[in-house]
């Protein structure tokens, strides 16, 4: 009998969002309707983590790696141009809809 190693819930949303930028973009929309300020941080942290990492994402957003973890942390406030960038360079955008 062989034993699958277990992964944390975390690190499966991830992997999964790494193949699947369609769930990446509902997760983030979700918790922009429903989360808070931090909560919505961590959702970004958790995407940018499918999309290689806060170096590699900042590196393809044109950002300062060392603000983008700063951006990224749970008292982030990242300016919209920012958050523009960073959701650009993961291939997602902000969006506005009616309630």
């Amino acid at each position: 009998m062989t034993h699958k190693a277990s992964v944390s819930h975390e690190d499966a949303l991830i992997q999964e969002m790494a193949t699947d930028p369609e769930l990446a973009a509902v997760y983030i929309d979700s918790v922009l309707a429903d989360g808070d300020q931090a909560e919505v941080m961590l959702a970004i942290r958790r995407v940018t983590a499918a999309f290689g990492g806060v170096q590699a994402v900042a590196e393809r957003a044109k950002l300062n790696p060392q603000s983008l973890y700063r951006t990224l942390s749970a008292a982030g406030n990242p300016e919209l141009k920012s958050l523009r960038a960073l959701l650009a360079a993961m291939g997602l955008r902000v969006a506005v809809t009616p309630l």
